[in-house]
């Protein structure tokens, strides 16, 4: 007699074999995505030199020294951008849709910039010298969280908002109460967004060399770009080892990321009230916003009213790197909106090889640094006979650095988002004569949409901060204002620093209200949409 299947009908979606477009579409992602660590391996097997320098300790140290950060920073970038979240999307927490933008906008700070403006506002000789600098593994660590917590807040924040009601009310009725229904039930159902959120944090964390260097943390990226050009290859063996790395980090969270989809319905959200916590949590949230956005601005304003520049002069000699920089990050946000979303359905619904392949291969990528991509595709552009040697310095190859660096921060969170849809929606659309196109249009489209812009817009904000591969692979005259703040701070012109990084911000503030906040608040308006629960 055979034994019926146990396995739920609303599972069945995940396990049909993978159209063979989709197959190929993820096959040609992890190509793309795996050059660099193919780069990394040849050149390293080459020099035959790999285990020799792993042996080494001054190898091993920021090997270790990189882990410990990455892993604090993941850790406390999760639990406040966690927090925030929760906070601002289902409380009643007064000025919540303000804080939804101020907190989410230190994202638009460069961590070289930032680190920057800490080491001017504190110690000796700075604008606040009785408070001591923070240096070292605590000057990282603090200037790193408040640059990556966003990469956190705005994917459970979307998630948030599309998580209906009907599971809460499920849990109160059974007698759960207050934070034993955030502990079963919400958390649980937002695990993807806040796994693939820390996933990004820890990866970024991995490949900054502009944070550790200025507040002087010896990491792996640090004793990379020392070799580079003495002994490069320690530079290349150095990099392998961070590939390596990336990818076992990738391999362990993707264990830990699938959640099943639920039925999404913004408009019977829940929202519960602070109560006597009110006044506590908004100075809590006033001070986060203080330290990690207010004070980098006021410090570029202070280096720029100390210039005594004009507020014409100054920003008219930015247009150019100012329409550069919003041009390539529109371009690589879109390009990441529309070539991974075949890899985030492939992930999202898939269990096969080619999934897992591409899902470590997009996130890896994040984790080396910009030098050693840059150098990766510089390699086999210029090694590569016909054409494809011409498309060295031009916009195109720069946009697929981008979008090689950048890709996982889209690709997590439209996969977030994927997720959630509830496998019964497709399930009835076909039942009722719908085919796949009609189904994804008019099904899956209104639903992953918030993901898939959110996703967009943080690689849009990446690009626009993005300083060693800009300086290997732009077009010759090609400035942007992460190169104009560079060139600034590295002659010792702090005037020309403050107002280039002043007018970043600007842009990318205003590029993030349009396509990433604003679009957000837009599904899940919160005012008079939602109930108060206590």
């Amino acid at each position: 007699m055979r034994v019926a299947s146990k396995r739920p009908r609303s599972q069945s979606h995940y396990r049909r074999a993978t159209p063979p477009l989709l197959s190929i579409a993820g096959w040609v992602t992890t190509l793309v995505f795996a050059a660099p660590f193919v780069y990394l391996a040849w050149e390293t097997t080459r020099l035959g030199n790999f285990f020799d320098v792993l042996g080494r300790s001054d190898v091993t140290g920021p090997l270790l020294r990189s882990l410990a950060l990455a892993s604090a920073t993941s850790a406390l970038a999760t639990f406040i951008g966690g927090w925030l979240a929760w906070l601002i999307v289902r409380t009643d927490l007064p000025g919540r849709r303000i804080f939804g933008v101020a907190v989410a906008l230190p994202l638009v700070i460069p961590s070289y910039v930032a680190a920057a403006s800490l080491r001017a506002a504190f110690g000796p000789g700075s604008l606040i010298g009785w408070v001591p600098r923070p240096s070292g593994f605590l000057g990282a660590l603090l200037v790193l969280t408040a640059v990556t917590y966003p990469y956190v807040y705005l994917p459970v924040a979307a998630r948030l908002r599309t998580m209906p009601a009907s599971l809460e009310d499920a849990a109160r009725s059974l007698g759960d109460t207050g934070m034993a229904v955030v502990r079963r039930v919400v958390i649980p159902q937002a695990r993807t967004a806040l796994v693939g959120g820390s996933l990004i944090v820890a990866l970024y964390t991995m490949s900054d060399f502009g944070a550790v260097s200025l507040l002087r943390y010896d990491t792996m990226t640090r004793a990379i770009f020392a070799s580079r050009l003495a002994a490069p290859e320690t530079a290349l063996a150095l990099g392998l080892t961070l590939s390596l790395v990336a990818l076992a980090v990738a391999s362990v969270t993707r264990k830990t990321s699938q959640t099943p989809g639920t039925a999404p319905n913004a408009a019977h959200m829940r929202v519960y009230s602070v109560g006597k916590y009110r006044n506590w949590l908004i100075a809590a949230v006033l001070a986060l916003v203080t330290l990690a956005l207010v004070a980098p601005i006021g410090v570029f304003v202070v280096w720029w009213l100390r210039g005594g520049q004009g507020v014409v002069d100054s920003f008219a000699a930015l247009r150019d790197p100012a329409v550069h920089s919003a041009l390539a990050g529109l371009t690589a946000g879109g390009a990441a909106m529309i070539l991974l979303l075949p890899a985030a359905y492939l992930v999202a619904r898939r269990t096969s090889r080619t999934a897992a392949a591409v899902d470590l291969m997009v996130a890896a990528t994040f984790a080396l640094p910009g030098l050693v991509l840059a150098l990766a595709v510089v390699y086999w552009v210029l090694r590569t006979p016909g054409p494809i040697a011409g498309l060295y310095q031009s916009f195109p190859l720069l946009i697929i650095a981008y979008l090689v660096h950048f890709g996982v921060q889209s690709h997590r969170s439209t996969t977030a988002a994927v997720q959630a849809i509830p496998p019964q929606y497709g399930e009835a659309a076909r039942m009722l004569g719908s085919g796949p196109i009609r189904r994804f249009i008019t099904v899956d489209v209104p639903l992953i949409s918030p993901g898939v812009i959110a996703g967009g817009g943080l690689v849009m904000l990446s690009t626009m901060k993005e300083l060693p591969a800009t300086l290997l692979l732009a077009p010759l005259g090609f400035d942007t204002l992460a190169t104009r703040v560079w060139g600034a701070a590295a002659d010792g012109f702090l005037a020309d620093t403050g107002i280039a990084s002043l007018a970043l911000v600007a842009i990318s503030a205003l590029l993030t209200w349009i396509l990433v906040l604003r679009p957000a608040q837009l599904v899940a308006p919160l005012q008079s949409a939602s109930r108060p629960a206590e």
